[in-house]
């Protein structure tokens, strides 16, 4: 039977391997970029000005979900981090931390619908998180992982790499292809609102397809190394999503919110736009092939499993709520 230590040295030969991979898109960069700005014009065509007016109107909600996307996620990520202590790398580590400072996927609106919760409500927190992500999403990286490398630095056991958090080069990266395309497709929606209709759904198609693409590069080209991971990917993402699902409908429940508006928080935190963060890993301007972000492997996993894992784990989520509102009307 495996005793302590050695299950502790079997996942740090699994985390050097991972922290290992080598992922290169060969100048595929800037497509990728152009691609993800695509994207998010897309989902800014069905965000109106009127959105931001009804945060305003429902502000307990609002402000609830917020603050579980914005600041609990983070925060409690950086404490799940700390209990794991020897069982992860600095770089699976700030990979968690990049995951949870993006802002919340562009499916949650379709997952929220499915699981019968607040529509309105999910519309209202996309719209306000993705806005702001400009300046939360490199922020919360910046803070949450300047913590954690302080924390790694006491009590990390090994060599921890110098990383300096390229804070300013994550602004402006995001600015570009999620600021700009964000204000173009509002401004599309509001005066051309027949093209808007037209370019809306083939635009989120695009977004799920690309993804999967880049989730099929970098696993396909180290296909070895992440059967030999899938264990320790698995779970690793499988915590941290539950920990988000946990935070929002925890909180929410706390606070006694409607039970749609539960429904909704709870699938807006457990849902990440993980593909920000893949653009943002794969961009050699920001963590360049060479020096300490070098042996980032773990990271570009970490965060490429969490866009599929949290597709699968929102559908399951909302067809267990659909399916309980029906038995529910059923026995009515």
């Amino acid at each position: 039977m495996l005793n302590l230590k050695t299950l502790i040295a079997m996942s740090q030969e699994v985390i050097r391997e991972l922290d290992a991979l080598n992922v290169t898109m060969n100048g595929g960069s800037t497509l990728l970029n152009i691609v993800l700005a695509l994207v998010m014009f897309g989902v800014a065509l069905g965000i109106k000005p009127a959105t931001f007016v009804d945060i305003i109107r429902n502000p307990k909600s609002i402000i609830t979900g917020i603050a579980c996307q914005l600041v609990l996620l983070p925060a409690l990520t950086l404490m799940l981090i700390m209990a794991m202590g020897q069982w992860i790398s600095p770089m699976i580590a700030l990979g968690m931390i990049l995951v949870a400072s993006c802002p919340g996927g562009n499916i949650s609106n379709f997952i929220t619908s499915l699981s019968r919760g607040n529509s309105e409500l999910s519309v209202s927190l996309t719209a306000f998180n993705t806005a702001v992500c400009v300046f939360t999403t490199p922020l919360n990286f910046a803070f949450w992982g300047k913590m954690y490398l302080n924390f790694a630095g006491n009590h990390y056991i090994g060599e921890l790499p110098e990383l300096q958090i390229p804070l300013g080069d994550i602004f402006q990266s995001i600015f570009i292809i999620m600021g700009i395309p964000l204000v173009l497709g509002i401004l599309c929606g509001q005066y051309l609102p027949k093209v808007a209709k037209v370019l809306r759904k083939p635009l989120q198609y695009l977004s799920i397809v690309v993804f999967i693409a880049m989730v099929i590069i970098i696993f396909t080209g180290n296909l070895d190394v992440f059967m030999k991971c899938i264990r320790y990917i698995f779970l690793v993402v499988l915590l941290h999503n539950l920990l988000a699902l946990g935070i929002g409908f925890g909180t929410s429940t706390l606070l006694k919110l409607p039970y749609k508006d539960r429904r909704t928080i709870t699938i807006e935190t457990g849902i990440q736009n993980s593909g920000l963060g893949l653009v943002l890993l794969l961009n050699p301007n920001i963590f360049p092939e060479a020096g300490a972000w070098a042996d980032n492997g773990g990271m570009l996993v970490i965060t490429a499993w969490w866009g599929v894992w949290h597709i699968i784990s929102g559908l399951t989520l909302a067809s267990l709520w659909r399916w309980k509102g029906r038995k529910e009307a059923t026995e009515e």
